[in-house]
């Protein structure tokens, strides 16, 4: 039988990327990789299937170049017809573009109707948003091509084809796909975090439309809700509230994290969490918290919060000017403050996140196994505003001699003050500049050698439009050597994806699960941290390991 992988690349330092010999593949080496790591000991965070590819990421208990030798030499059996739940989703036949698919088909829009419902469809893999599932089994004699102008808002619930893709839309939100109905009422959810399998569409569930009050002769006229799809963590139970604090001035951005959502890719769902994971653990350290619980990460322009009951604080990442009240505090180390005190952070001095940890951890409700805001999903709490309070867990109060040893923290490395991300400038008044070590990307190939020249000694700035979901750089473009398409592969954190325009974006915290543009590199654990902590202005280059000093006096 001839194997299902034609290539496996590095993704990263714990990542592998993994390349079907077609399409049809991706779901087989998908299972495969989830039944042998259990056979043989090893672990990954994610296993994320896409178009032609899949993202093993987090890989645990395994040498990764061991591993991807032992990769291509596996024998993949294809996955059984049957394989996977099977669910029918009831559709009205309405949608504003069925009569464009019609032309484009060269049939009566009945004929639509009749060749859409009459395919039993798989997901192959999730992405765009959370439970957002592309289904495949089209034919390619009807492959469609998305709209020219994509709509700025598809209704939830919305069935659209696109390529050779069909797909259900499970929030509103825009878009460019061809619409050609709309689940009927009475269809299930196809997202839903409050139950145990919150896509109903999960990768390698068999799908069936069905026009509205029909049904089909060999299957239910409803899909079930109780469709088992692999999940990550269940939310923990919320921790035993105390009064916390109150946002006097949330600032430019103030956001609940922790470290995230994990194992949720698959599904469409960004990790999230602390876009400096770092700091956000030296934060809680300074306080005795582990770093799993969640602080409150505020941007650029810092944030005021009122103590609700006598609080232990601590500020940490980009280094701003701090005060109780009138009198000035320490940046690093820990606090008390006494109920009704409002601690306030002003703008960071250089960087532009800092966190405020509280003993016990900011309490908000779990979604998902976490309590983070994740900007680019809508999961989590919403930024805090102006006079929004959030609670705190309970943790033992600390004593004197507690409260000496965490403070003696603040002493030692890594948890002593340190200038931040712009620690590498030589003059107050210039601009910052970070190198970033990166390894080669799985899609070097796409670029020739002067775009690694250009990438390897060129000094990129940090534009306006850099958020949570990524860093975006201005310099010279990194031209491609292919001027193909990509077919959407899954995306690791750290990832530095070149658009067309060739200026290449560094993905953080909350950075798409999939994306259909090459990475020629990744940004390292603490290079990411670091990159979370640039703003506009601020100059990057990158640093390429295995590739010689790319440094310059």
């Amino acid at each position: 039988m001839a194997t299902a992988v034609a290539h496996v690349r590095r993704a990263g330092a714990h990542a592998l990327l993994i390349e079907a010999a077609s399409a049809a593949d991706v779901a087989s080496i998908a299972a495969h990789v989830r039944a042998i790591s259990a056979a043989e000991g090893w672990a990954a965070a994610d296993v994320v299937p896409a178009a032609r590819t899949v993202l093993v990421d987090g890989v645990e208990g395994v040498e990764l170049d061991a591993l991807a030798r032992s990769v291509e030499a596996w024998d993949v059996a294809p996955l059984a017809a049957d394989a996977g739940p099977l669910v029918e989703l009831p559709v009205v036949f309405d949608g504003e573009d069925l009569g464009d698919v019609a032309d484009l088909w060269e049939v009566a829009p009945d004929a639509v109707v009749a060749r859409v419902t009459g395919l039993e469809l798989r997901v192959a893999f999730c992405g765009f948003a959370p439970g957002f599932g592309y289904l495949t089994g089209l034919p390619e004699a009807l492959a469609v091509p998305r709209r020219a102008t994509p709509r700025t808002r598809v209704p939830a619930g919305a069935v659209g084809l696109a390529g050779p893709y069909a797909g259900v839309y499970p929030r509103s939100s825009p878009g460019g796909w061809q619409l050609v109905g709309r689940l009927a009422d009475d269809a299930p959810q196809l997202w839903d975090v409050d139950r145990d399998a919150p896509a109903l569409l999960a990768p390698g569930t068999r799908v069936r439309f069905v026009e509205a009050g029909l049904g089909s002769p060999e299957s239910p006229a409803r899909p079930s809700v109780a469709v088992r799809a692999e999940t990550g963590p269940r939310a923990e139970p919320g921790l035993r509230a105390e009064p916390g604090l109150r946002a006097e001035r949330a600032g430019a951005l103030a956001t609940v994290q922790d470290l995230g959502r994990a194992g949720l890719a698959h599904l469409g769902v960004p990790r999230s969490g602390a876009a400096d994971a770092d700091a956000h653990a030296r934060a809680n350290a300074l306080v005795g918290n582990g770093p799993e619980l969640a602080t409150i990460e505020t941007t650029a322009t810092g944030g005021a919060f009122r103590a609700l009951a006598d609080l232990v604080v601590a500020v940490a990442g980009a280094r701003c000017p701090v005060w109780v009240g009138d009198v000035p505090a320490p940046f690093g180390s820990p606090v008390r403050l006494r109920a009704g005190q409002v601690i306030d952070l002003g703008p960071p001095e250089r960087g532009l996140r800092s966190y405020v940890a509280v003993r016990g951890g900011i309490d908000a409700e779990p979604m998902l196994g976490s309590r983070a805001t994740d900007l680019l999903s809508g999961l989590g709490p919403a930024p805090l505003r102006d006079g929004d309070e959030v609670s705190v867990g309970s943790a033992p109060p600390l004593d004197d001699a507690g409260f000496a040893r965490v403070r003696a923290l603040a002493d030692r490395p890594p948890y002593a003050v340190r200038a931040g991300a712009s620690d590498a400038a030589d003059a107050a008044d210039a601009p910052a500049e970070t190198v970033l070590a990166v390894v080669p990307g799985p899609h070097l190939e796409w670029f020739g050698e002067r775009a690694l020249d250009t990438w390897w000694s060129e000094r990129y700035t940090v534009t306006a439009e850099s958020n949570r979901v990524g860093l975006r750089l201005d310099g010279a473009p990194l031209e491609r050597a292919s001027t193909g398409e990509l077919a959407s592969a899954g995306m690791v954190l750290g990832a530095v994806q070149v658009p067309p325009s060739g200026e290449p974006v560094v993905f953080l915290a909350d950075h798409p699960t999939t994306g259909g543009y090459p990475v020629i590199g990744v940004v390292d654990a603490a290079g990411v941290a670091r990159a979370a902590q640039l703003r506009p202005g601020d100059t990057v280059r990158f640093r390429v390991e295995g590739a010689g000093d790319t440094e310059s006096e």
